[in-house]
């Protein structure tokens, strides 16, 4: 155990390298923030409304619409502060409560996207057993079940967290709350904690890619016996969004943790979780919505009506 003042809070250094662009970052930002509840809350509105999109297909994507904004709530308003106060202080229980709530959120994507795939597997593989499969009970127990273990998962280890005493360097070189810059400023033996995390992104980042892989060979692989052209890309469309995001989410935790240490940089990965934690949540509505016609005409639909009751 080391000596030293106990922690009573952090600093967050969010972009220090940044000075004289303070004012367009925050403002960029913002709007992003402010897209992002709205794209996110609009999906949401639309396919609560729209009984045609009441569907599984539907009720995961509003799961996940539902998370994206939570899961910028959890980082932005802190992210923005570095931009407008000289020194950004958290303190330790807010700081240990962000780490919590931002992996809870981010492992639940994980687990959500996977169950996504998964009906998408039911939907193109086995069409005329789908109905009775995908039934709205299982869709609730699915869902259910993606946020229960997430936050199972998540909240095993902040139980561990919290009990350890801080006294190291209170500076986080990040812009949120990030656990390795927390586990070094303890002063006491981390070992446990770095194991279970561990073992946590191998069951859950791994584990829930190589589902999603394994459903979209067999989607693929049952689009290719698809005897017309029209058919396999009616087929393809209602999983290119999905995949898509997928694609997004995979692609940037795969650059931070599979890269050699020899190439790794801190400041690289603080640009690449800028992608998960801001950029990705804002482009999945719009994703979802250019690539949907369903969407788009519900969407279409909503906006319209206002005006024809007015003109009425």
């Amino acid at each position: 155990m080391r000596n030293g003042t106990a922690i009573a809070a952090f600093i967050l250094l969010g972009f220090p390298g940044g000075q004289g662009f303070q004012a367009p970052l925050f403002t960029v930002i913002f709007l992003i923030y402010v897209l992002t509840l709205v794209g996110n809350g609009l999906i949401i509105v639309i396919v609560w409304v729209e009984p045609r999109l009441q569907i599984p297909m539907y009720f995961f994507l509003c799961n996940l619409a539902f998370l994206e904004i939570w899961y910028t709530t959890t980082v932005i308003p802190k992210l923005l502060e570095t931009f407008v106060v000289a020194k950004t202080v958290i303190c330790t229980p807010c700081c240990l409560l962000q780490a919590f709530f931002h992996f809870f959120l981010g492992t639940t994507e994980f687990l959500i996207l996977t169950v996504m795939s998964f009906d998408r597997y039911l939907a193109i593989c086995k069409p005329l057993r789908y109905p009775s499969i995908m039934t709205s009970n299982l869709c609730l127990q699915l869902a259910c079940s993606s946020w229960v273990v997430g936050f199972f998962i998540v909240f095993g280890q902040t139980v561990l967290l919290i009990q350890l005493p801080f006294c190291g360097n209170n500076v986080i070189d990040h812009f949120y709350c990030d656990v390795g810059p927390i586990l070094k400023a303890a002063c006491a033996d981390t070992s446990t904690l770095e194991l279970l995390g561990l073992l946590a992104t191998i069951i859950v980042i791994p584990g829930s890619l190589l589902c999603t892989i394994i459903s979209y060979i067999c989607i693929v692989s049952t689009i290719l016996h698809i005897p017309s052209a029209t058919g396999r890309q009616k087929a393809f469309s209602t999983c290119a969004s999905h995949l898509t995001v997928v694609s997004l989410l995979y692609g940037a935790v795969l650059f931070m943790y599979l890269r050699p240490t020899a190439h790794a940089s801190f400041k690289m990965n603080k640009v690449v979780s800028v992608l998960n934690t801001i950029l990705t949540p804002l482009l999945n509505p719009f994703i979802y919505t250019i690539r949907n016609k369903e969407v788009k005409g519900a969407l279409k639909q909503a906006i319209m009506s206002p005006k024809t009751q007015h003109a009425k």
